[in-house]
């Protein structure tokens, strides 16, 4: 739908401006015409997009309840005055960083998908408004996966470090299992929404 339009505007910017109120023998101007055209492939676009953007709302609320509960049980536990054990510890210091770009990261994909979910679903909006939606919620989604896993991954370098040191690294890895499924599941689709939403026009395309 959003090369469709990106078609219409092209050729509507090479016509005269007074041909493009112009009417047909069903007295239908061009945007008339390509609105009852493409009918089924808004509706299309728009179960996609809602589909998609459910998936992804429920992933990333699913982080924000895991890095949110995780930033109030502090790993290694605290002393009487509340102070926790390895505050001036590097690994918890990456903890606490990377706990908090995930949450932050989540709720601003969260927010994005949810904007994509109550949107009008206008033919406007596929042109520029929900690509840049699912881009930057896709993104950010990525970013929270990474950093949760981050936080994870120092998290057992805390508890692990001393008796099963051994451990650390295939664990670590294992970590980076999911962001890299993430990764080359959603890639694809993140490089072509973002080449057609920024990449060149279509007649600079076809040159």
């Amino acid at each position: 739908m959003q090369r469709e339009l990106q078609w219409f505007k092209a050729v509507e910017s090479c016509v005269y401006p007074s041909l493009q109120e112009q009417r047909n023998e069903s007295n239908e101007t061009p945007r008339q015409v390509f609105t009852k055209e493409h009918e089924r492939l808004v509706e299309k676009g728009e179960k996609w997009m809602k589909e998609t953007a459910l998936s992804c709302t429920l992933v990333a609320a699913l982080i924000i309840t895991v890095v949110f509960a995780a930033a109030f049980t502090v790993p290694g536990g605290s002393n009487t005055e509340g102070i926790p054990t390895f505050l001036h510890k590097p690994p918890f210091i990456v903890f606490v960083i990377s706990d908090a770009l995930a949450l932050f990261s989540s709720t601003a994909s969260l927010l994005m998908f949810l904007g994509i979910l109550t949107s009008r679903y206008a033919e406007e909006d596929f042109l520029d408004s929900l690509p840049k939606k699912l881009i930057i919620g896709l993104i950010a989604l990525f970013f929270s996966i990474a950093s949760m896993m981050v936080a994870f991954g120092a998290t057992i370098y805390i508890f692990l470090s001393h008796p099963w040191k051994w451990v650390i690294i295939p664990i670590s890895l294992l970590g980076c299992v999911p962001v890299s499924l993430f990764g080359l599941l959603q890639f694809p689709l993140l490089v072509e929404i973002f080449s057609s939403t920024y990449g060149p026009s279509i007649f600079q395309a076809r040159k």
